[in-house]
Order: C-alpha cells, then structure tokens, then sequence
C-alpha cells in the first residue's frame, strides 16, 4: 500500500479510521505524527494528498495552512475520539483552533462531506501495518 505523503519516504505506522457512530470507514491510510518534528512538518511538503489517506496529528489542538499546497478537511477530536470540530475544505494561509480537542485529523478536502461526518461522531482507530494486513 501506499503512503499518504506522496513526496516523502513510506511511513510505518498507518491506521484506518472507523467511524463508529455511522458504521463507515473515514480513511484508511492515516500516517501518526505523534513526535515534536513530525507534528511541526505535518502535511507542509505534500503536493497532493490521496483519497482515503491523511495525517492524524498527536496532541493537537490547532492547525495552520501556511505554506501549505494541499486543501484539507480538518477533523478536531478528543481523547475520546469524539469529533469535536469539523473545519471542511481548509485553504492555503488559514488557521483552525479548537480547545476542547486533544488530536487532529488532516484529511484530503470533501474527505467529511463524502463520509458524513458530523459533530458528535465517535471514532475508532486500527492500526494497519505497511504490507496491508489489518490488526486491532
């Protein structure tokens, strides 16, 4: 399988993530930025981002497009995984903010809209090694 990042090294930790409340898949491969450097260079030197691809950012509670190529669904959860804000079709030179969240899914635009993700959903993470075999 692939990676997200369409101009960068394959990354090792993928998760597919479920949508528990509307019994749907919401991406399916999500890289983890969970250290200090990849959360700073998140999706920055991505031109493009494949559907069913993102990044899930570890702790996070805002973002910003500067600089960036890609347009982005912006996902705000808790540590619960519940969705609390959704900031659909980010451009370039935007910022998005939430407090009440504890990560953020980066996902390619149209990406909620196409799952129907709403507020209040609850989501389910699984981890998904590179070679494509599924593993809770």
């Amino acid at each position: 399988m692939g990676s997200p990042r369409t101009n960068d090294q394959p990354v090792n930790d993928l998760y597919v993530i479920h949508n528990l409340t509307r019994g749907l898949t919401l991406a399916t491969h999500v890289a983890l930025a969970g250290t200090s450097e990849a959360r700073r260079r998140g999706l920055l030197d991505v031109e493009s981002l494949a559907t069913g691809s993102g990044l899930w950012i570890v702790p996070c509670e805002a973002i910003h497009t500067f600089g960036m190529k890609v347009r982005l669904d912006v996902v705000f959860l808790d540590k619960n995984l519940q969705v609390r804000k959704i900031s659909s079709d980010l451009g370039p030179q935007r910022m998005s903010v939430c407090l009440r969240a504890h990560s953020v899914l980066e996902l390619p635009a149209g990406a909620v809209a196409r799952s129907g993700t709403k507020l209040g959903d609850r989501l389910e993470k699984t981890r998904r090694p590179v070679d494509g075999s599924m593993n809770a």
